[in-house]
């Protein structure tokens, strides 16, 4: 979600993105299949789709493993319309459901709710799609790359090609799982290249492109749809309503990050927004559910998107199609896809390093003081940020090398971030990547001051996976629930409940639960906070810039601080250090830290 900075240029800069859209929900839909619709068992149903219809068999796990997991989830609907493992959809841009119908003879109930039954749909439908590209079935495994990308239903060949490349992974890598009637499925390894070349041969699903877009090359990142906002948005260039600042990034400002967004709406909800001279905000790009990638700004713009302005100047935005308290509605693996091959290609073109210091999120990126506080709170604890970086990898992005982490050091790496849970790659309430500090080591304990109330996207009590912390002691959960507990520094917001709420916070020690195991080692620096007179506290800034209006918070000399990125101050040789210090980065500058481990 967007937030402008509400100071540079010093008039407020008024302007959020209010998205008002209706909760998705899913639903069933029909009756649970008839005594006699089952088309066997999934390990039998494989074998005789394959030779019925023609589609190697291969072919058939693996976009069953890739789209649901070998199973049916109930006959529930995925966040496109799609039934089963093989994800036969009912939408407005494809019928493959209906069309599988007609096809095996099968029921519609029997198709959504029967696993068998829908790899036989799938089996036929994929058949289908590669009569239309040629007229005779492809002759080898490597041959089924075009009607794989073509059953995707994609609105972009990118993305038509991205889903390809999954199901070509797992055939290639094989895998081993259990559908959902127990059966054990197992793939083994192929050593087969998929022929890419018949890709441009895929027909692509119809998609209306926004008022004020057009498909062009006039855009930085080739997949994208052209939405570019004109220059009479620029504040450079009006003195009325504006929505970005131009520059010349990164010779004018260092790119240091990618911001992750949620919409709070849709793609259109946004793409509407920006396209308001008045609505003062602005991003660089848009993802839609269906993996389609819109650009708004220009990569070399300053977009007004970050709540924080030096944010924005060090910052491409990405805003993606959801909303944070219910996320797991809405993230599913076609928009992480094309989401990270986006993030990919500005890593790579930035050299900016993966991790999550750099690929940050509106809800990791501080207020610049605490009378803007609190910052938005977006994606929200449903992203994945392990599976979305593992998807970042996967296209050529190293991870980070340096020194053997110091003892202490960790990030929270949890099973519930590796992979969405749901059907059809879609995610449930499981897929939770926040977790919670207690004042002791115990999670009967009280929980840490915050903000009062009971809102599931409040980020003052918790934080989120693969930020990297510093821990000065670990035991075993006193209450038995098995989970570890962490002991480790943390900016409380304890003012919230005062007369006069502030979100000034104060640094305490304070216990982080999480599930045993799910702390991994991380590459940062580790800093030990020394004050410049001596027994002061250290001021916390929420910018590294030189200004008492900054500070947003404090914390204790000899505080140890996992620290895993520094930048000069713009415009001088103060180098500054930016440290976790609750569930958002902050800063502090080199001058009132001793370095006690190196990156």
């Amino acid at each position: 979600m967007l937030r402008r900075d509400t100071r540079r240029p010093r008039r407020r800069l008024a302007g959020v993105l209010l998205a008002a859209a209706a909760l998705l929900t899913y639903g069933l839909s029909g009756a649970p299949a008839q005594a006699g619709t089952q088309s066997g068992s999934v390990t039998a149903a494989f074998a005789s789709a394959s030779h019925t219809y023609g589609v190697p068999q291969q072919v058939l796990e693996s976009v069953c493993y890739l789209e649901g997991r070998l199973g049916a989830h109930g006959g529930q609907a995925s966040v496109d319309g799609g039934y089963g493992c093989m994800n036969l959809v009912k939408n407005d841009k494809a019928d493959t459901l209906d069309q599988a119908a007609k096809l095996t003879g099968l029921s519609v109930s029997a198709l959504q709710h029967d696993t068998a039954a829908n790899i036989r749909g799938g089996a036929a439908v994929l058949r289908a799609e590669a009569l239309v590209l040629a007229p005779k079935l492809p002759a080898t495994l490597a041959g089924w790359y075009a009607p794989i990308a073509a059953y995707s239903h994609a609105s972009s060949r990118s993305v038509a090609g991205m889903y390809a490349d999954a199901a070509y992974q797992l055939i290639q890598g094989g895998f081993s799982g259990t559908a959902d009637d127990g059966s054990q499925v197992t793939l083994a390894p192929q050593a087969v290249t998929p022929d890419k070349s018949t890709l441009g041969s895929v027909p692509l699903a119809p998609a209306a492109l926004p008022s004020g877009c057009a498909q062009d090359s006039n855009v930085d990142y080739p997949s994208a749809i052209d939405c570019v906002v004109p220059t009479s948005y620029d504040c450079n260039v009006v003195s009325g309503a504006c929505t970005y600042q131009s520059s010349n990034r990164p010779t004018s400002y260092a790119l240091y990050d990618v911001t992750i967004h949620d919409i709070e709406g849709t793609a259109a909800d946004a793409i509407s927004t920006f396209q308001d001279i008045n609505s003062g905000v602005s991003v660089h790009y848009v993802i839609d559910s269906d993996g389609t990638v819109y650009q708004t700004l220009r990569e070399k713009d300053i977009a007004y998107h970050a709540g924080n302005f030096w944010y924005n100047e060090h910052a491409v935005g990405i805003e993606h199609a959801g909303i944070d308290a219910t996320g797991y509605q809405w993230y599913n693996a076609t928009e992480y896809l094309a989401s990270a091959k986006l993030t990919a290609y500005l890593l790579n073109k930035y050299n900016i390093p993966l991790d999550h210091a750099h690929i940050n999120s509106h809800g990791t990126t501080p207020s610049p003081t605490t009378g803007t506080s609190p910052n938005h709170v977006d994606p929200g604890k449903y992203w994945l940020w392990d599976y979305y970086f593992g998807l970042i990898h996967s296209l050529g992005v190293a991870y980070p090398t340096g020194n053997t982490p110091a003892a202490g050091l960790f990030r929270v790496n949890p099973s519930s971030d590796q992979r969405p849970l749901g059907a059809n790659g879609t995610e449930t309430t499981a897929n939770n990547s926040f977790f919670t500090l207690y004042t002791g080591p115990s999670t009967k304990d009280a929980v840490i001051p915050g903000a009062p109330g009971s809102d599931p996207t409040d980020e003052t009590t918790n934080v989120e996976t693969q930020m990297p912390y510093y821990s000065l002691a670990s035991q075993p959960d006193q209450a038995g629930t098995g989970m570890t507990m962490y002991e480790i520094w943390y900016g409380e917001n304890d003012q919230l409940s005062n007369s006069t709420p502030s979100y000034y916070a104060d640094a305490k020690k304070a216990w982080l639960a999480v599930p045993a195991g799910s702390a991994v080692p991380v590459h940062s620096y580790v800093v030990s906070l020394k004050p410049t007179t001596k027994n002061a506290t250290i001021g916390i800034y929420g910018r590294p810039t030189t200004s008492s209006a900054d500070i947003i918070g404090s914390a204790p000399s000899g505080s140890e601080w996992a620290a895993p990125k520094s930048v000069f101050e713009d415009g001088t040789q103060n180098l500054w250090f930016g440290i976790d210090y609750n569930h958002r980065e902050a800063w502090v500058p080199s001058s009132e830290v001793t370095v006690v481990a190196w990156y």
